[in-house]
């Protein structure tokens, strides 16, 4: 009788298993049914809009559905259709198809404004075949008819700034160029940037000591004659130059929607004359940056990468650190100098780092001035910059320490608030000045 029991047992048993398994799955089955059904996707937030939006203003540009670079979604704007005609151009599927890249009349329009430009950079480059060019901004319209042009002559150079011969210091390259971009009337800020932040030569680290050669050059176009009468300064210019030998001068007009230019300019002499930089500090001459900090950083980075090229014999280094900027959408304020309007881009921008000052390493410099060949010129720098990093399949890294949008007011008068900062925005002379003089007596409990 008891085995019968047991028996009878078993085989319950072993018929509800198969029924309770199927009941189980058919719970799980029903739960994922649930949550796919209520599951709503996370929205995109805009995390920033360029600078100088009105707080009140509601004139947000439409965006793509797809990636940055799907521009073809939004070809009804000026930089789009040149940068479509050009991503065809080098696309070496479509380079046979001579006739795909003027199929329609609007871009055979681009393609015989681009030969005319082109035939003659180095003077006014006129576009009168764009059709409602005279509806654009008065800075829109010269940035347009000149923006086929990448080559200007350097009116004052600096060919021996890294020769190891030009120096006392017995190292074979710069850990660090510091490119800061400046105008012709600004002595006072370069001036106070060589006697603080900016000095060139053997810099310590503020941890190790360990520090680096820096080397700082000033990054200049020519007076903008443009905007008013303005007093000669080119001889005074000349005397600077020839006191602190740190200027480089190109001859293109020295205007807001030509700081891309100092870019793509920097990057052609860095290649020619200082190509064995390891790092590249790009920034505005208004920044405090705490160069002894950032030596300790990018020394951290040098050494991160020289363990990991032992290991993958990979000898680039990717490096591009700044304050980064996601989801942001074009300035369509017209009263703001960040201007610029649908008929020019439409599109969000990529990810790039704001204002004031970013980092990267040299060996990415070169790459981005080779990818800068098939990126189109745009007005504002840090975006253009986020543009050809986005070509190369990059995004930079953001960096806690640079506060391009400064500190809480309560603290920029504070030594200790400084200590985790490698760079702020912005600063007057007498400002770098005294927070540099602070700086070297900070107490030691900060």
């Amino acid at each position: 009788m008891g085995k019968c029991c047991k028996c009878n047992s078993r085989l319950l048993c072993m018929c509800l298993l198969p029924c309770m398994m199927t009941g189980h799955l058919l719970v799980y089955i029903m739960v994922s049914i649930f949550v796919t059904i209520s599951y709503t996707p996370p929205k995109i937030t805009i995390h920033y809009i360029a600078p100088g939006i009105s707080a009140n203003s509601t004139a947000l540009a439409s965006y793509p559905l797809g990636p940055f670079w799907n521009l073809r979604l939004e070809d009804s704007a000026l930089w789009n259709q040149l940068q479509h005609a050009w991503d065809r151009q080098h696309n070496p599927i479509l380079r046979g198809n001579t006739t795909g890249i003027i199929r329609n009349p609007k871009a055979k329009v681009l393609s015989e404004i681009e030969d005319e430009c082109l035939s003659d950079c180095m003077s006014q480059c006129s576009v009168p075949r764009i059709h409602g060019l005279d509806s654009f901004p008065k800075q829109m319209r010269a940035f347009i008819r000149s923006m086929h042009c990448r080559e200007y002559p350097l009116l004052i150079n600096q060919p021996g700034m890294c020769r190891r011969n030009s120096s006392s210091y017995d190292l074979d390259s710069p850990l660090l160029v510091m490119a800061i971009k400046s105008q012709v009337g600004n002595f006072e800020n370069r001036q106070a940037i060589r006697e603080t932040w900016g000095r060139s030569g053997l810099v310590n680290g503020e941890l190790n000591k360990k520090g680096g050669l820096v080397r700082t050059v000033f990054l200049l176009g020519r007076q903008d004659s443009s905007t008013g009468p303005h007093p000669d300064l080119k001889n005074l210019l000349e005397l600077e130059n020839q006191k602190y030998g740190d200027i480089l001068q190109w001859d293109f007009r020295d205007t807001f929607f030509n700081l891309t230019l100092k870019d793509l300019l920097f990057w052609h002499w860095l290649q020619q004359y200082c190509h064995t930089a390891i790092f590249v500090f790009k920034g505005d001459d208004d920044v405090f940056v705490r160069t002894g900090a950032l030596l300790d950083y990018l020394n951290k980075q040098w050494e991160e990468h020289d363990l990991w090229r032992a290991y993958t014999n990979e000898t680039d280094m990717n490096l591009f650190v700044g304050d980064v900027i996601n989801n942001a959408m074009p300035n369509r304020e017209p009263s703001t100098k960040y201007y610029i309007p649908g008929s020019f881009y439409k599109g969000m921008y990529p990810p790039y780092a704001g204002g004031g000052g970013v980092v990267y390493s040299g060996s990415l410099a070169f790459r981005l001035k080779k990818v800068s060949e098939r990126v189109r010129l745009f007005p504002i720098d840090d975006v253009y910059l986020g543009m050809c990093l986005h070509r190369l399949g990059l995004s930079p890294s953001h960096h806690p320490g640079f506060l391009t949008f400064d500190l809480p007011e309560a603290d920029r008068g504070k030594p200790c608030a400084y200590k985790s900062v490698l760079l702020v925005h912005r600063r007057s002379p007498n400002e770098m000045l005294t927070i540099w003089k602070r700086l070297q007596k900070m107490p030691g409990h900060c």
